[in-house]
């Protein structure tokens, strides 16, 4: 199997039974490829949220949001406020069944979910319908973090998905045609930034407000969430790697319980077969004394 196969059956798995299924899945396949088993031990645990989406997506039920997608953007770019209306009651409709499917299938894995996941749920189902190439990343089955649909700006696939190069669709630098919200909103920009800025009034002996500048809170604010997003990976990794140390920890455990359990045994065989020897060694005593006695009894 190709590593994207595998992760997406493990990526389905409850997470409290991750760590020990993608340890077992790694040794099984070690002997045959060495390299496949050193990616699936670098498989990150999905999110709480990607879990239930990567349910839904081995399920299928995913296709009908990402395919409204497109009908609400080419909506949106007509600017036909009828049809907007009804697909974004449709939109509701659709993310709000897929949420409660999602909350049905973690129940059934034993794994129920908080309101606060399902929330990101429906924001990442809202992601896949707003930009083409979430839509991608979230019916590939190899989500491994929420994702989030930010205003007009592109959703941030970065760390997205557990194995990029099996979703081309996904990648941000793809030929894929533009979202056409996203041109639309391009061409007011350079319209706006075409216009002559108005002369500020100033008063005497004033110092003049400093001015906003959207685009760079704009981008602190999306450098301040990737600074977030790596801390939050970096978190996740050392989860796994804690999990996999404790994995090993109760192992370990497991076999000095094991052998204190057979050394018990053995101690106790041996102490029956002491207690037995000494038995044997005071009947062996006793008929010493008694035979001596008779020996001397005969003498006499």
């Amino acid at each position: 199997m190709e590593f994207a196969d595998e992760a997406r059956e493990l990526l389905i798995v409850a997470p409290t039974n991750f760590v020990r299924e993608r340890t077992a899945r790694q040794r099984s396949v070690r002997k045959d490829d060495r390299a496949l088993a050193t990616r699936i031990g670098g498989l990150r645990k999905p999110a709480p949220a990607a879990w239930v989406i990567d349910l839904l997506a081995h399920d299928g039920s995913v296709d009908e949001a990402v395919e409204l997608g497109p009908a609400i953007r080419r909506a949106q770019a007509d600017a036909d406020p009828d049809e907007i209306k009804r697909l974004r009651r449709q939109r509701s409709e659709v993310v709000a069944a897929l949420a409660q499917a999602g909350a049905d299938l973690a129940s059934d894995a034993g794994h129920p979910v908080t309101p606060a996941v399902l929330d990101q749920v429906r924001a990442t189902i809202e992601a896949a319908m707003a930009d083409q190439h979430a839509g991608a990343a979230v019916r590939s089955g190899l989500l491994v973090r929420p994702l989030e649909s930010a205003g007009f700006d592109a959703v941030d696939l970065d760390g997205a998905l557990a194995d990029p190069d099996a979703v081309p669709d996904a990648w941000s630098g793809t030929d894929a045609e533009p979202i056409p919200i996203t041109s639309a909103r391009r061409s007011r920009k350079g319209r706006r930034a075409s216009r002559p800025e108005p002369e500020p009034e100033t008063e005497p002996e004033q110092e003049p407000e400093p001015r906003v500048d959207p685009a760079a809170e704009r981008r602190a604010a999306r450098d301040a969430e990737a600074a977030a997003r790596a801390e939050s990976r970096d978190a996740d990794a050392a989860l796994d790697a804690a999990e996999q140390d404790l994995e090993a920890a109760e192992g370990r455990r497991a076999d000095l319980e094991r052998q204190l359990a057979e050394a018990s045994a053995e101690v106790e065989r041996a102490e029956r077969a002491r207690d037995q020897a000494e038995e044997a060694s005071d009947r062996a005593r006793d008929l010493l004394r008694a035979a001596q006695h008779h020996r001397r009894d005969v003498g006499r």
